[in-house]
Formats: structure tokens, sequence, C-alpha cells
């Protein structure tokens, strides 16, 4: 068997590289840029750029499986040159968002649920079987209060209550491999989440516990927050977080065992996450 891991860049992607080399499953690594890739030794890489088609045929050639990010803008190609090569099962890297009612027109699960339909739409079509991976929040969006607690300063937020379930990058790679290497397992729909439902004082809490550092949050409007982020976030994005922050605020959201069945062992806390990646808050 040979895996396509697209985003090999990323935090899962390059993760996931590292699970199949240990377990002796060949792998490519693709990035837009591979020149930029580290993979673990014997594994090749390879440009794909889910946003230029050109790069689909060469990719794709001689791969069984895929790991794929929710890159929506020429999906219908790539699921046709992955059909020409023969793949025989395509893991997608969705978002619990698409389970809203309102996922269409939310522009965070619209990318996503248009290229989890793509992929049903082929498998209903007998190209290859999709697995849908649908994780909460990661817990790594809390990367983004670094330079605040690294600098001593306030982090900043429209809605300091809002709960959500970080989960571990770590769990959502081992949760692919493991869809990659159970046939079983193929073919579903997988909503997974962290085994805790934190506010955002919460994560600063334990954040300040296991780095040492000293966190303080200081609330603003959701006006003041959007002007800060302006230059980083669409405003439609960002009106779409605020709309999901303000309808969890002071809501603890819910939890599932799906990691835990999936890999064996229970979703690693937020506190596991934030040992992993004290050095980022530290000066």
């Amino acid at each position: 068997m040979t895996v396509l891991v697209t985003g090999s860049r990323g935090r899962v992607g390059s993760t996931l590289l590292g699970l199949l080399h240990s377990a002796g499953i060949k792998a490519r690594a693709a990035s837009k840029d591979p020149t930029d890739l580290s993979p673990p030794g014997g594994i090749d890489t390879v440009r794909c750029d889910l946003a230029d088609p050109a790069d689909f045929e060469a990719a794709l050639d001689g791969v069984d499986s895929v790991f794929l990010y929710a890159e929506p803008s020429h999906i219908d190609a790539f699921v046709a040159q992955a059909r020409a090569a023969g793949v025989q099962h395509v893991v997608l890297l969705s978002s619990s968002s698409v389970l809203a009612p309102d996922a269409a027109e939310n522009p965070i699960a619209a990318s996503h649920l248009a290229v989890e339909r793509a992929l049903a739409a082929a498998a209903d079509d007998g190209a290859f079987e999709a697995t849908h991976l649908q994780p909460g929040a990661f817990a790594s969006n809390a990367l983004q209060w670094s330079w605040a607690i690294r600098s001593a300063r306030a982090v900043e937020l429209p809605y300091p209550g809002s709960h959500g379930d970080p989960i571990h990058e770590k769990d959502v790679a081992e949760a692919a491999f493991a869809v990659l290497t159970a046939p079983r397992l193929r073919g579903s729909s997988y909503l997974l989440t962290g085994p805790e439902s934190l506010d955002f004082t919460e994560q600063l809490a334990i954040l300040a516990e296991v780095t040492g550092r000293a966190t303080s949050c200081a609330a603003v409007t959701p006006e003041q927050w959007k002007a800060s982020v302006a230059a980083s976030i669409p405003e439609s994005f960002a009106d779409a977080l605020l709309s999901y922050w303000a309808s969890h605020d002071d809501r603890p959201v819910p939890l599932t065992r799906t990691v835990e069945e999936l890999t064996g062992h229970p979703a690693r806390t937020f506190a596991a996450w934030a040992t992993d990646h004290a050095d980022a808050f530290r000066p």
C-alpha cells in the first residue's frame, strides 16, 4: 500500500507520516512546496498544490490511499484523477462544522462540506471508498495566544467563556492512521473531540500552570476583535467565528469517545497538549 499524505507540512500530516513510516507502510509526502518538507528517511516527496490540478496526475500515480485536506477549488478534478489512478480509499480531514444546520452558508464549514459531498458522490459511484474525519476545535488554535503570553500581555477575547473541545493533533493523526490501515473502519464519518469541554479562560489557566507563565484575559467587544484580526482573517470568516463563540458562550459542548474507539486510548487532554508545546509560550 502507498499512502499520499497531502498537507505534509501541517501538524496532522507530518505526524501521520511518522506513524506510517514506523509501521513500515510506504508513504508519499505532498505539499505545494516539497522542498520545505523533512519527512522521515525513505519517504518520497512530491508537489501537490490542491489548488493546482496540474499536480494531481504525478502526485496520485501508483497511490492506493490518500489523506486529503479539504480544498474545494478543484475537488472534481482531484476526484477524477484519483479514479483514473486507481485510488481505493480517500480519508478527508474535514470539520465538525459540517454538522451545523447552516453549514452550507457558513464560510468555514462550506469548504469542508463541498469536499465531503464530492467524495461521497464518487464513493456512491464506486470510484473509491471515502472516510471523513470531523474534528472539532484543534488544541493548536491556542498557539494564536503565544505572542501575548510570551510578552506578558493579556489575551484579548470577545467571548472568554465560550467552550470548545480542544483535540490534540496527535489524536487526529492516530485516528487517520487507524482508518487508513483497518479496512473495517472505511466508509464512515467520525466526529472527533478532545476529552474535555473547556472555555477559553480554563484553557489559559491550564497553559499558565503547565508553562509557568502568568496568563490573563481581557474581554473585548466583537467589533474590537474583528478590527484586531482584519489583516489576517477575512471578514466573513471572522463573523463565522464570532457566531460560533457566541452560541457556545457559557455552554459546554458535547463530547465523543471516537478517538478512543479508533485508537484504543483516551483522547489526550489539553494539559497534555500544553506540555508538548510549552516552549511556544515561553520567551
